[in-house]
């Protein structure tokens, strides 16, 4: 019988009967591949945990930041600085609409001067037939006086018909001067004077 033996030697045989290194084999090398695998997830681990350190660092940086931007974020003065320069936007668009009418209004009155200015070169020098027959009727005298009227000048004379004095009417600055015409000076000081106040 089996209990015959000796218990000692039967677990002897039994063992000897056994191969067990290719297991024992099997067991170190799945011994050092989860040892591998757990240097490996610790290794990830600290990684992932430095990463998360330099995020946290980071992210309360840019709060720290963006803190102290709100902060000195005055909101009643940028709405100020926005209303000032849309007030300074329309105010450029209606000096820049002003300008291009006034541009319009001088081309026309270009255009008006180029006309009379190609009228009066056809007239030639002497204004045309009409106004020279007109011219050669009037004495010279009274063509000087139309000159001066049509000059805000008015001149009045003497009994023996000097003139002796001049009234200077300027209607665009609302004056009047009234000169008196002394001989002893020149007729160019009275004109550059008559230039001057008109």
């Amino acid at each position: 019988m089996l209990l015959d033996e000796d218990p000692a030697a039967l677990i002897h045989h039994t063992i000897g009967n056994f191969n067990i290194y290719p297991d024992k084999n099997a067991l170190g090398r799945i011994n050092d591949s989860l040892s591998t695998l757990q240097q490996a997830r610790d290794l990830r681990l600290r990684e992932a945990e430095s990463a998360l350190k330099r995020l946290c660092r980071n992210l309360a940086s840019q709060q720290s930041h963006h803190q102290e931007t709100v902060a000195s974020h005055n909101s009643s003065e940028h709405a100020s600085r926005i209303l000032a320069l849309d007030t300074q936007k329309f105010r450029i668009a209606k000096s820049a609409s002003d300008l291009e009418v006034e541009g319009e209004r001088l081309e026309q009155e270009l255009d008006n001067l180029k006309a009379r200015l190609l009228e009066l070169e056809m007239q030639g020098v002497e204004g045309g037939e009409v106004e020279r027959g007109k011219r050669e009727l009037e004495d010279e005298t009274i063509l000087k006086l139309k000159v001066y009227r049509s000059l805000g000048i008015e001149v009045e004379s003497d009994d023996t018909g000097n003139y002796t004095k001049a009234v200077i009417r300027n209607p665009r600055k609302g004056d009047v001067h009234v000169v008196n015409i002394d001989p002893k000076f020149s007729r160019f000081f009275y004109a550059s004077y008559f230039w001057q106040t008109m």
